[in-house]
Formats: structure tokens, C-alpha cells, sequence
């Protein structure tokens, strides 16, 4: 069979892949066993979602091609293995403020495709991440769009939920063993940086962070570390199309903490709240299936970014 010109072109000169980065940084910060697996196969379910539409659903000749997101997360495996073993000289963890590394995949996968539509999707604490990263950069970015997930919107509310009495029982005391397990496997290398013996007696993620994270980040104060960690403050710098989804019954991003108003004053964000849905829950149905309302509305604003991206851009 023979190959019609239109199609025999696409093969020699194929258009650039659809790029989208899922910063799906949840440590063990995010909540129990049960609401961990649920989250893994949310994220299970987001990705064959976005792969079967990139590979299926946006035409060739569209704004972007059907590569799909298993292309994306193979560079992305490549570039981590990269960078641990050629760039990463000091033993360092994560904190919601410091975006160096989410910069670097970025930057990097950009200049492999550089005139590919590239959109990023951030998860809780990588929603803080990736929304602190859009209002340090503005319009400075190479990505297009982004769409964040449950991102707790000031630390100081978050830190004071997980704090009242029922929260910290199912919660907050053991996300903090989880940060503290973390870390002692590497004791004998950071009890050289840190006092390891009052970072092992915290009680509540506030305390940990007050002993370990602020001090690993050059923090003054664990204050200065939350201050900056806040994407509440950077939300009017944000230059590029974002779609935010919070639950009202979030105890990880209490509702009264959503800045509503403050996202009214940025035609660029876009903040969409239910009254259920938890942390990353948002399930439907009285017999939820797979899919979820955060399935749906990622899938539909992936479509609407790569098919009318240069008019969503423009308005």
C-alpha cells in the first residue's frame, strides 16, 4: 500500500511531541496508607488518561502530536539519573519553597523540544511547588499552561489544621514518623549538619520542620521558611493560564485559606472549589470508580491547552 503524500511528509518530518511535566511531589506528608495507594492510583489513572489522548485524540496536524506521556516520563527518568549521578554534589531533601530542581526538568525537556506545547500538572505539595516556580517566573517560563491539585495554600493554616487534636491523631503524628524514618536512614551523614536527636522527639510536622527543613534550607526561622513556602503570595505574579482545584473539605488546605479574592484579581488563574472531595479525593458516584472528578477536569483542560492553546494564551 502506498503512502499518500500528506502522510509519507508527517513520516519524514514528524511535528513535535505534546510535552506535559506531572510534579507529583507528595512525601510522606499527604496522609495514611489508604489515602497514599488512593493517590498512586489516581496518578495511575492521570497518566493513562493523558497518554491515550496524546497518542490518540489530538490530531497530527493540531497543536501537538500523539508522542505521549510515556515518552515524557522516560526523558524525565533519564534526566533524573542525570542529574543524581553528574550534578547533585551535596545530599539534600525537598522543601515546598525551593524549586531548583523543578526548574532544571523543566529547562531541560524544554530545550529537547523546544517548539513543543509544554504544560506541567503539580499534586498537592508539587502544586506548591509549581505554583511557587509560575510566581517566581511570570510570563518567563517556557510552559504554556498549568493545572494544580490540593495545593496547600498557606503553610501556616495547613500546619495549624493538621495540628487540632483529631487531625494530628490521624494524620500529622504519623506523616511525621514517615518525615522522621525518611531521614534517619541517613543519620550518620546528617547528624554532622543537624541536631538528630531533637529532630527525632518532633511531634508534629511544624516541629520537624522547625528542627530540619527550615535549618537544611538556611532558614532563619521555621516563620521564614513557611512565609516562603506559601503560594498564596505569589499568586498575582502568575503569567501564564492555571487551573486550580481545591476541595472545601480539605484539612491539608483548610478552606477558609483558599485566596479566592486574591485569584479574582489574576484573569491568568482560574479556581475551581467543591465542597467534598478531601485531599486529592474528589471521588463521584455513590460507587466510585476509577475515574474521578479530577480526572475529568485534567483531561479536559490537557485538550483544551493543546488544541486552543494559542487562543487561550491570547485572552
Amino acid at each position: 500500500m502506498r503512502r499518500s503524500p500528506a502522510l509519507h511528509r508527517r513520516a519524514l518530518h514528524p511535528p513535535p511531541p505534546s510535552v506535559c511535566v506531572c510534579v507529583c511531589c507528595i512525601p510522606p506528608t499527604s496522609a495514611a496508607f489508604a489515602a497514599m495507594r488512593l493517590l498512586e492510583t489516581d496518578l495511575q489513572v492521570l497518566t493513562r488518561e493523558l497518554s491515550l489522548y496524546l497518542e490518540i485524540q489530538v490530531p497530527v496536524g493540531l497543536f501537538g502530536s500523539g508522542v505521549g506521556l510515556s515518552l515524557v516520563l522516560g526523558f524525565t527518568a533519564a534526566f533524573a539519573c542525570y542529574y543524581l549521578n553528574s550534578i547533585a554534589k551535596t545530599p539534600r531533601t525537598y522543601c515546598a519553597a525551593n524549586t531548583e530542581d523543578l526548574e532544571a526538568v523543566i529547562h531541560h525537556l524544554h530545550n529537547m523540544h523546544a517548539s513543543a506545547p509544554f504544560m506541567a500538572a503539580g499534586v498537592s505539595m508539587g502544586g506548591m511547588l509549581l505554583l511557587n516556580y509560575l510566581g517566581q517566573t511570570g510570563r518567563e517560563t517556557p510552559l504554556m499552561a498549568a493545572a494544580i491539585f490540593s495545593a496547600g495554600w498557606n503553610v501556616f493554616e495547613s500546619a495549624e489544621s493538621l495540628e487540632k487534636p483529631l487531625n494530628w491523631l490521624l494524620f500529622n503524628y504519623y506523616l511525621t514518623t514517615c518525615l522522621q524514618s525518611s531521614i534517619n536512614r541517613h543519620r550518620q551523614m546528617l547528624e554532622k549538619l543537624f541536631d538528630m536527636n531533637l529532630v527525632m522527639k518532633a511531634k508534629t510536622i511544624r516541629e520537624f520542620d522547625k528542627q530540619f527543613t527550615s535549618v537544611m534550607f538556611g532558614y532563619c526561622t521555621v516563620d521564614d521558611y513557611y512565609v516562603d513556602a506559601s503560594p498564596y503570595r505569589k499568586l498575582k505574579s502568575i503569567g501564564i493560564p492555571v487551573l486550580c482545584l481545591n476541595s472545601l473539605d480539605d484539612v491539608f488546605s483548610p478552606g477558609h485559606a483558599i485566596p479566592i479574592e486574591t485569584a479574582k484579581q489574576n484573569p491568568n488563574v482560574a479556581l475551581v472549589l467543591t465542597s467534598y472531595g478531601g485531599h486529592i479525593g474528589f471521588l463521584e458516584g455513590m460507587w466510585p470508580r476509577k475515574c474521578t472528578y479530577m480526572d475529568r477536569v485534567f483531561k479536559q483542560f490537557v485538550q483544551a491547552v493543546f488544541e486552543h492553546g494559542n487562543k487561550i494564551c491570547s485572552m
